[in-house]
């Protein structure tokens, strides 16, 4: 619930359309609902500008699907991360308009269609194939937050020329989320090429000494080029949800 609605329900009950038990029902889950084995936050929409988000690694698929009810029942749009296909079969039983994007393993379901900025753009750039699930990860949330989304994947340092044929793309970009394992390496090249704020992810794609991301991490927590910003290894929904974040300030 956002203070839209909020205001929506004051005022039919003013109007007499709604009765006060009512909105005093509708009013008394407004900090978080019980679930028993969750307890839900109907109030972070109003403290951040989006609903909860799921996350579902270590979750049942039925306390998934019961979770997915009561946030879009409070008329709040869904975004579930690490989700199994066994996560999304048990949501679509009580929401039958969800989707799964199977590469990000991202459930979604937008109940309030958002109009979104022709202007502002958030690019996501992937340095390999490998990196497109955390990439996805990160595109998802910030278009389910309401931006507009641009992606370029594969274009790594080790062929850089594919990079600077998207320097276009990258320039007209209000931020740019780069997903790179390995040395993490793709972060510090754009950083230095742009004028835009970069949001760094570390992934765990990479050999041996990549110490599953720990490499990329350090790397780009060192980066030389300058307004470059790092969230943890694998955390494209962090990178999606702080440029989304970025354009709302």
């Amino acid at each position: 619930m956002i203070n839209r609605e909020i205001l929506n329900l004051l005022r039919r009950y003013k109007t007499g359309e709604i009765q006060e038990k009512t909105i005093i029902a509708k009013l008394k889950n407004l900090s978080f609902e019980s679930l028993g084995f969750a307890k839900i936050d109907h109030h972070r929409a109003i403290r951040k500008g989006f609903p909860e988000v799921i996350f579902c690694e270590g979750k049942t698929s039925v306390q998934v699907a019961k979770i997915s009810r009561k946030i879009v029942d409070n008329r709040n749009n869904l975004l579930a991360t690490r989700a199994t296909p066994d996560n999304y079969e048990e949501v679509k039983k009580v929401i039958p308009g969800a989707v799964y994007n199977e590469i990000g393993r991202v459930i979604t379901y937008e109940l309030k269609k958002q109009k979104r900025s022709s202007k502002k753009i958030i690019v996501i750039v992937s340095a390999g194939t490998s990196d497109i699930p955390i990439a996805e990860e990160a595109a998802v949330t910030a278009y389910m937050m309401g931006n507009r989304v641009e992606k370029v994947f594969d274009v790594g340092i080790a062929g850089i020329h594919r990079l600077l044929n998207y320097m276009d793309m990258l320039n007209r970009a209000s931020v740019v989320i780069v997903v790179a394992g390995m040395e993490g390496a793709l972060a510090s090249v754009i950083g230095g090429l742009i004028d835009k704020p970069v949001i760094a992810v570390p992934t765990s794609v990479g050999y041996g000494a990549s110490f599953n991301g720990i490499a990329a991490l350090l790397g780009m927590l060192n980066s030389c080029a300058a307004g470059i910003t790092v969230v943890n290894i694998d955390n494209g929904f962090g990178a999606g949800f702080a440029a989304s974040l970025i354009l709302k300030a």
